[in-house]
């Protein structure tokens, strides 16, 4: 696994959803399938859970992902059934890439304790409080595909370009952390359709 898809929070190490998938693509990725296994309402505590199968060269991997307004950040919690398929995608990954290392997108909230707890053979419950998971977030820098996309949808979208935007932004492009990038593509985004 590239190191750039690796991260470290609290001295535990995570990879990034986005170096599952393209170190599957690099050894033979055939097929991701979803299915939604639980449509999250009221009488079930809003929980989604779904599951992912992937096909590579070397066989067929399974994986179960869950989310809840409960164990996903307040951005998120609108879109739980989107995050359960991705925690899923992320279980199944890592097991036809025999990637031992929790994916940080698994993790509960914004990078809590509890998935870490349990792939480290923890069962004392403990759970890091919101307010350092919602801090931890804010840190990791947007990737070099969120820039590299971002760039290109200003330069369709603002006038001026990439000068005028960083204005907007009050910062660089590259100064900018993921969950910046990811909100100001989704408002170009919406500016370019």
């Amino acid at each position: 696994m590239r190191e750039e898809y690796m991260i470290e929070r609290q001295g535990k190490r995570f990879v990034l959803y986005a170096g599952l998938l393209e170190e599957a693509h690099e050894r033979g990725l055939r097929s991701i399938e979803t299915e939604l296994l639980q449509v999250p309402d009221q009488e079930n505590g809003e929980v989604a859970i779904a599951r992912a199968i992937v096909r590579t060269e070397d066989g067929k991997f399974s994986g179960i992902g869950d989310a809840s307004p409960a164990n996903v950040n307040r951005a998120i919690a609108p879109h739980v059934i989107r995050m359960a398929e991705t925690r899923a995608k992320a279980r199944a990954l890592r097991d036809a890439i025999n990637i031992g290392v929790t994916a940080f997108e698994e993790l509960g909230g914004d990078g809590g304790e509890a998935e870490v707890a349990v792939s480290r053979g923890r069962d004392d419950g403990e759970w890091q409080e919101a307010p350092a998971r919602e801090e931890s977030r804010g840190e990791l820098p947007a990737t070099r595909k969120q820039l590299n996309y971002l760039e290109s949808l200003v330069s369709d979208v603002v006038e001026d370009g990439i000068a005028k935007f960083e204005d907007m932004v009050g910062k660089p492009v590259g100064e900018l952390t993921r969950e910046e990038a990811s909100e100001w593509i989704g408002r170009l985004s919406g500016r370019a359709a």
